[in-house]
């Protein structure tokens, strides 16, 4: 059988010390916290990747076209 204090102490919910300060303050300085330690990439890094990003992005966009295309034509072709 349960004892009275173990069914109080579950009924009392525990609040963190971040809960208890604030929810927005905690959380502005946890993400401040966390974003000092993050490692930033390099200028060269930036911008080898964001090139990457742009020419991924662009052949894709033309595998895309070129299938509307096609479907679209095929589908003319059906009807």
């Amino acid at each position: 059988m349960a004892r009275a204090s173990d069914r109080r102490a579950a009924r009392s919910p525990k609040t963190s010390p971040e809960l208890s300060r604030g929810f927005g303050t905690g959380f502005f300085r946890q993400t401040i916290g966390e974003l000092r330690r993050v490692v930033w990439p390099t200028r060269e890094q930036a911008t080898r990747l964001s090139i990457l990003v742009m020419v991924v992005s662009a052949v894709v966009g033309v595998i895309l076209g070129a299938l509307d295309i096609g479907f679209g034509q095929l589908f003319r072709l059906l009807v």
